[in-house]
């Protein structure tokens, strides 16, 4: 709502202050990278959010679905910073994107998988379909008595093995993703 309202500006508030203030407006808006009049324009629309608006009420605003674009400021200490730009950095994500994930994996209980980590998951999938439906064409022929001129028994123990191995780090890797969200980095090999 304050959103559309931002679009259509087309008033003008102006208000008279001391020197000292209008001087720790300007350090203020510096320090978060606004104009003076960009700063002013947050604080407006910071307390109209937290009000009610006299013709609705808390539980209606509940109701109804914020917009995907909508912004949650918060405060970082400066450690705590530089932790969420490495976090951030060795998930391949945006410090902003990386907080969205990581709350709305918290609020919904999900441990997602990286970008990265995701793709090599899909040609592992890939890769194990074509075994699989190799060995599926080796079994129809060796059911209807045909000669099999394929991988030996050995091959196909050697295969079997693989195909463990590789469910096994697979379930190692969706383990260590699920403790990385939890715990807020990833393990070192």
């Amino acid at each position: 709502m304050l959103n559309n309202l931002a679009v259509n500006a087309d008033q003008f508030i102006a208000a008279r202050v001391s020197s000292e203030t209008k001087a720790r407006l300007r350090a203020l808006a510096e320090q978060q990278h606004l104009t003076e009049s960009g700063l002013l324009k947050h604080i407006v629309e910071l307390m109209f959010q937290a009000g009610s608006p006299p013709d609705e009420s808390p539980a209606a605003r509940a109701d109804q679905p914020a917009p995907r674009g909508t912004r949650l400021t918060i405060r970082l200490r400066p450690d705590d910073r530089l932790l969420l730009r490495e976090r951030a950095a060795a998930r391949g994500m945006a410090p902003a994107t990386y907080v969205s994930v990581l709350t709305r994996a918290h609020l919904r209980s999900l441990a997602p998988i990286p970008k990265e980590e995701l793709l090599a998951l899909k040609r592992v999938t890939a890769g194990l379909g074509v075994v699989g439906r190799n060995l599926n064409q080796i079994a129809r022929a060796g059911n209807r008595a045909e000669p099999v001129n394929g991988p030996s028994r050995s091959d196909l123990t050697g295969m079997l093995r693989i195909c463990e191995a590789l469910r096994d780090h697979v379930r190692a890797l969706l383990t260590a993703n699920l403790r990385s969200w939890e715990q807020g980095y990833a393990e070192k090999p």
